[in-house]
């Protein structure tokens, strides 16, 4: 098995969709007004939004994406005007980790982990993943 895409609601798919090509994400598929769909620079998986009415309540959604250059690209979004609610930040589950929120209010993370991304010390006994 293997993850194909992850969904996200939007109450405006023309902002959202401007802002993830913002981010670098690669429009694919462009159904506006009620979806759209991305591919991410790196890896097979895909990213889309859909129009809803209203969002889910509580605390949201939370995405993240991986980034091997972590810093470099959090400078260059910057640069480019993409606000972050917080910088690189070594946490203590071993990530690093920058925080911002697309249009929607959303959450997203872009980190990185390395070998602590699917190893991390506390990883259940037994288990062994030999293909990072």
């Amino acid at each position: 098995m293997n993850l194909n895409q992850l969904t996200v609601p939007s109450r405006n798919l023309p902002a959202a969709v401007a802002f993830y090509q913002r981010l670098g994400l690669r429009l694919i598929v462009d159904a506006l007004p009620r979806y759209a769909r991305f591919e991410c620079p790196e890896g097979d998986a895909t990213f889309s939004l859909h129009q809803v009415e209203e969002l889910p309540r509580g605390n949201g959604i939370w995405v993240y994406f991986e980034c091997a250059n972590l810093d470099e690209q959090v400078q260059l979004l910057r640069a480019a005007g993409v606000e972050f609610e917080t910088l690189p930040t070594d946490q203590n589950w071993l990530w690093r980790e920058a925080r911002l929120q697309d249009p929607d209010g959303h959450q997203l993370i872009f980190y990185h982990a390395g070998e602590n991304r699917k190893n991390p010390p506390w990883r259940v006994e037994g288990i062994i993943n030999e293909n990072p």
